[in-house]
C-alpha cells in the first residue's frame, strides 16, 4: 500500500506540527503509515553502488525533542558532506517520513519520547528510495534502488548495559526481522550505538586490531550476530587518531568507549 505525502506535518495520530515535538521552523510534510514494510514503485533512479561512493555515518543524537536539534544535525551533517546519517536516540513517536529542508528523515519511535531510531539523506537520492521498514523504536530499515546491487540501511539503538535480559533478545529479533527487510543479494550496512564493547583483539574477520578496551558480554553476543551473518565491524579495522577512536564519554570525562559502530558484509 502506497501512502502520498501531506501538504501539512502530520504524525501518525493525525496532529498537526507540534506534536512531532519538534521546532523545525518551515513547513513539513510527513507520511502517515502504519508499522510494517512500505514498498515504493518499480522504477527508480538508482544509485550507482560500484563508481560512486557514498559518505554514511551515525551517530546518537540523544534526542530530537528539543527545539531546534533536528536544525544542528542537519547542519552539521552538510559541514561534514555526508550522504546518509543514522539516528539513534530520537525519542520521536511513531514512524514517518518527513521532509526537511533538502533532507528526507525516516523515523521510527514508540508511544513515548523515549528511543527511536532514524535514517537521515539528501533529497537528491529520496527517488531512489525503495522501500523501508519500521520495525521498533529501536531499529529502522531503509533500502534503495542500486547498481549493480539495491543497497539496505539499517539503524538501531541497543539496550543499555542496565537493560534486562529479555529487552536485550527481543533487540535481537528485532534485527533479524530487519535482515529479512533485504535480500540475500542486497548490499547491507548495519549501523548505529550497540552499546557493547568488543576488545581492541581481533577475532577472525569480525573484529579488527583498533578497538577499545576489553570485551564485554554485549560484546561478545554482537560478534556471534556478526558471525552468524556474515558481518565485519568496519570501523574497528583502521587506525585513527586516539582523540577520534572513542564514542562515547562516561560522567566526569572518566571514561572512554567505542560503543557505535558500522558493519558490513564480510565479502
Amino acid at each position: 500500500m502506497t501512502h502520498k505525502l501531506r501538504k501539512k506535518a502530520y504524525n501518525v495520530q493525525g496532529v498537526q506540527d507540534s506534536a512531532l515535538n519538534a521546532s523545525f521552523g518551515r513547513e513539513v510534510t510527513v507520511q502517515q503509515v502504519a508499522p510494517g514494510r512500505h514498498p515504493a514503485t518499480d522504477c527508480k533512479p538508482r544509485l550507482d553502488t560500484r563508481r560512486k561512493s557514498m559518505k554514511i555515518a551515525t551517530w546518537n543524537v540523544r534526542t530530537l525533542y528539543q527545539e531546534g536539534k533536528i536544525e544542528n544535525v542537519i547542519k552539521e551533517m552538510d559541514r561534514m558532506n555526508l550522504n546518509i546519517v543514522g539516528l539513534a536516540e530520537t525519542r520521536w513517536t511513531g514512524a514517518a517520513v518527513a521532509k526537511i529542508d533538502n533532507k528526507v528523515f525516516i523515523f521510527s519511535g514508540g508511544s513515548t519520547h523515549e528511543r527511536g531510531v532514524g535514517i537521515l539523506f539528501d533529497e537528491s537520492i529520496e527517488k531512489s528510495l525503495k522501500s523501508w521498514c519500521p520495525v521498533s523504536d529501536r531499529v529502522v530499515v531503509a533500502k534503495f534502488a542500486g547498481k549493480p546491487l539495491d543497497m539496505g540501511i539499517v539503524q538501531v539503538y541497543a539496550p543499555t548495559s542496565t537493560a534486562e535480559e529479555e529487552e536485550v533478545e527481543q533487540f535481537y529479533e528485532d534485527l533479524d526481522k530487519a535482515m529479512k527487510c533485504l535480500k540475500s543479494q542486497d548490499i547491507k550496512i548495519v549501523m548505529g550505538d550497540f552499546n557493547a564493547k568488543v576488545g581492541s583483539e581481533r577475532v577472525e574477520n569480525i573484529v579488527g586490531p583498533w578497538g577499545i578496551g576489553e570485551e564485554n558480554e554485549r560484546g561478545e553476543r554482537l560478534i556471534e550476530w556478526c558471525k552468524e551473518n556474515g558481518f565485519m565491524i568496519s570501523n574497528t579495522w583502521y587506525q585513527n587518531h586516539p582523540r577520534r577512536q572513542w564514542t562515547w564519554m562516561g560522567p566526569g570525562d572518566r571514561t572512554r568507549n567505542k560503543i557505535d559502530f558500522i558493519f558490513v558484509q564480510d565479502i
